[in-house]
């Protein structure tokens, strides 16, 4: 495999063909052929002048399809097959209802899908400072991490496919990652070298799951905990009384994520959840994790600016 240029679809299936391949050297290859395309572009933000009239949204984007495309193509290799996930509806307390599409098998489990788009629209579009400002290429970023990732969840849902499944899985830790990053950010300012890092090894870390039946829910639980220690520790030196308050919601949405999400099928037999379950209440806290998160950090940077 060539390392100076882009992974093909033929070095993918080389992997799967050739599983005697050693995984780490495979990663390794992955993230140096796209570390030099990613560190020029963060680069060339490092280097523009304030006054530079930057798309900050196309920027973001650009930086959010670049290893969404490249999770995709791996998710779809096979490299993933050994990796525990669920393919059945009989995980979920939520009935289906046969006369319907698949894309709306259950309905109140697939549509709440839609929150995470509309939640991340309506931020992607939230004017927080100069269009060309870093402090809008964190939070585009996010957004653009919130309208992908609903998308994922419902095809999952729908197809009941393993691509799907791995996606849903492995999307959330970058997308936690990503609040450890923007508090970098606000702490210490603009550092391309420390975004691709903590990206990059995010995605990574993935990988645990190939090891071990539990090797997501280990890498999980890093991440949310690394991303709750994050926020309580910046709140400490920067925060004010507002942003306590959307830190204190962020983290009580998240509780409610992993709790009930968790409790799915138990809950089912209280009348109160047989149709609005406990997953779709997990994915509504999800969706209030992501929005109240998005208060803090940009309550942070707000509140710097205006410092400033």
């Amino acid at each position: 495999m060539d390392v100076g240029g882009p992974i093909t679809s033929y070095d993918v299936c080389h992997m799967t063909l050739f599983p005697e391949m050693n995984f780490a050297i495979f990663l390794a290859e992955v993230f140096f052929c796209h570390t030099r395309f990613l560190l020029r572009n963060l680069l060339a933000l490092k280097l523009h002048r304030p006054t530079s009239q930057v798309n900050m949204v196309r920027v973001a984007l650009v930086h959010v399809l670049i290893p969404f495309c490249l999770c995709i193509i791996l998710a779809k290799s096979g490299l993933f097959d050994n990796v525990l996930v669920d393919l059945t509806y009989d995980h979920y307390a939520e009935k289906t209802i046969e006369w319907l599409p698949a894309f709306l098998a259950m309905p109140f489990n697939c549509l709440v899908n839609l929150g995470y788009i509309v939640m991340g629209t309506f931020w992607l579009f939230k004017r927080i400072g100069p269009c060309d400002s870093r402090e809008c290429y964190f939070k585009d970023v996010f957004a653009f991490m919130a309208i992908l990732y609903g998308p994922i969840q419902w095809i999952r849902l729908s197809s009941l496919s393993r691509a799907p499944a791995v996606l849903d899985q492995w999307f959330t830790l970058p997308i936690f990652a990503w609040v450890l990053v923007w508090c970098h950010f606000t702490e210490h300012g603009w550092s391309p070298l420390h975004v691709l890092i903590t990206e990059s090894l995010s995605i990574l870390s993935y990988g645990l799951a190939l090891f071990h039946d539990l090797g997501f829910d280990t890498a999980l639980a890093c991440h949310v905990a690394g991303a709750v220690f994050t926020g309580v520790r910046i709140q400490k030196s920067h925060g004010d009384a507002t942003t306590l308050r959307h830190l204190v919601f962020a983290v009580l949405s998240c509780t409610g994520f992993v709790v009930l999400k968790l409790l799915d099928l138990s809950l089912a037999q209280n009348w109160l959840f047989r149709n609005l379950t406990g997953h779709f209440w997990s994915k509504v806290c999800d969706i209030l994790q992501f929005h109240f998160s998005f208060c803090f950090l940009t309550g942070l940077n707000t509140k710097g600016m205006k410092t400033s």
